[in-house]
C-alpha cells in the first residue's frame, strides 16, 4: 500500500486562494487569531507548517463558508482536487435570540456590529449565553478530507483553516454565519430588538405611525393635528388645526418623574475586566516546532527543552 508521502509535490496552481501573509503569524484581528490558537493548540507540527505553505502557496482553489459547514477545494499531487470539510455545531434560533437579547442591550455592540467590527466583550457574550463562539477542542471540529493521509487535520485541512481566518479578517460576521446567522439576519434583529425596525412595539405599546409612536393611541395615518387658536363660537364652524408646532409630541405626556431614570448610566450587561484569552500550554511553541535535528540533539534536546519550558512557567515562589 503507498503512503500518502509518495505522492511527491503538489501540483502547481493558476489563479488559487493565496493567504494575505507571506510569512510569520496568519491572522491579524483577535477574532482569526483566537481560531488560529485553537487550531495550533492541537500541536500537529509539521501538518500545520505545511499546512501554511499550502495557504501561501495558493494551492486552496475554492472556499465557501455555510451554517455549521466550511467547504473547501485543494489541489494536492493527484490531479483532482481533494474535498475538505470542517463542520461546527450551528446554533439554533433560540439561542440567537438570548444572544440577540443581549446585543441589543448594549448599545455599544450594536454600534460597534453595525460598522462591521466584532468587539473582544462578544466572546464572553455567547459564554453567558451557553454557546461559546470559537470551538475549545479538535472534538468540536468534525473535519474530514478526501486526501490518502488518515490524520486529521491533514496539511489540506489546516491550509483550510488558515485561509478561514484571513477570510475572517476581512469579514468578522463569517464567523457568526459559521455558527448559524448571516450578517443581514443578525442586524435585522438586532434592529427589531432595539425598536427599530418594522413592526417594532412604540412607546406604552401603542401603534407607531411613520416610525414615531402616537400619543395616547389616537393617532391614524399621516401627522396628527392640534387645535390652535381660539374655539369659534359658531357651532357651525369647525375649529383652526395646524400640522406645526410642539405639540402633537407634547400632548397627553405627564411629567417626568427623577426615580425613572436612576439607572440610566448602568450597563445592562457588565463588562468583563479584561478581554478573555486562550489558555496554552508554556512549550506550546516547541511542540509545534517539531523534533530538532540530530544534529543537534533530536527528540532528547526537545524533552529536555520542555522540561525547561514548564519550569520558566512555574510561578516565582513567594517570599518569607
Amino acid at each position: 500500500m503507498s503512503r500518502f508521502e509518495d505522492y511527491g509535490r503538489p501540483r502547481r496552481v493558476d489563479g488559487g486562494l493565496r493567504a494575505r501573509s507571506t510569512r510569520g503569524a496568519i491572522g491579524q484581528s483577535w477574532w482569526s487569531r483566537r481560531f488560529v490558537d485553537v487550531l495550533e493548540s492541537f500541536a500537529l507540527g509539521t501538518r500545520l507548517t505545511r499546512g501554511r505553505s499550502y495557504a501561501r502557496a495558493g494551492q486552496v482553489l475554492a472556499l465557501t463558508v455555510a451554517p455549521g459547514v466550511v467547504s473547501a477545494q485543494v489541489q494536492g499531487s493527484r490531479p483532482r482536487p481533494y474535498q475538505a470539510r470542517i463542520e461546527l455545531r450551528r446554533y439554533g434560533d433560540a439561542v440567537w435570540r438570548r444572544i440577540e437579547n443581549t446585543l441589543a442591550g448594549q448599545a455599544l455592540y450594536s454600534a460597534r456590529l453595525l460598522a462591521g467590527d466584532l468587539p473582544p466583550e462578544l466572546e464572553e457574550v455567547f459564554v453567558a449565553a451557553g454557546a461559546p463562539l470559537f470551538p475549545a477542542g479538535v472534538d468540536e471540529l468534525a473535519m474530514s478530507c478526501s486526501c490518502p493521509d488518515a490524520a486529521v487535520p491533514c496539511k489540506h485541512l489546516a491550509a483550510t483553516c488558515y485561509l478561514l481566518a484571513e477570510e475572517f479578517d476581512t469579514d468578522p460576521f463569517q464567523i457568526l454565519h459559521w455558527r448559524g446567522r448571516d450578517r443581514a439576519a443578525l442586524l435585522r434583529q438586532l434592529r427589531l430588538a432595539r425598536g427599530g425596525g418594522d413592526g417594532a412595539p412604540s412607546v406604552d405599546g401603542a401603534p407607531s405611525v411613520d416610525g414615531a409612536p402616537s400619543v395616547d393611541g389616537a393617532a391614524s395615518a399621516g401627522a396628527p393635528f392640534v387645535e390652535t387658536g381660539s374655539p369659534s363660537t359658531d357651532s357651525d364652524t369647525p375649529p383652526v388645526t395646524s400640522r406645526v408646532g410642539a405639540g402633537p409630541a407634547l400632548a397627553g405626556l405627564s411629567e417626568p418623574v427623577a426615580a425613572s431614570d436612576a439607572g440610566f448610566w448602568r450597563a445592562p450587561v457588565p463588562l468583563p475586566d479584561r478581554e478573555p484569552v486562550l489558555s496554552a500550554r508554556a512549550d506550546l511553541l516547541l511542540r509545534q516546532l517539531g523534533a530538532p535535528s540530530p544534529v543537534i540533539g533530536g527528540p532528547g534536546l526537545a524533552t529536555v527543552l520542555g522540561r525547561a519550558y514548564r519550569r520558566f512557567a512555574e510561578p516565582a515562589p513567594a517570599d518569607d
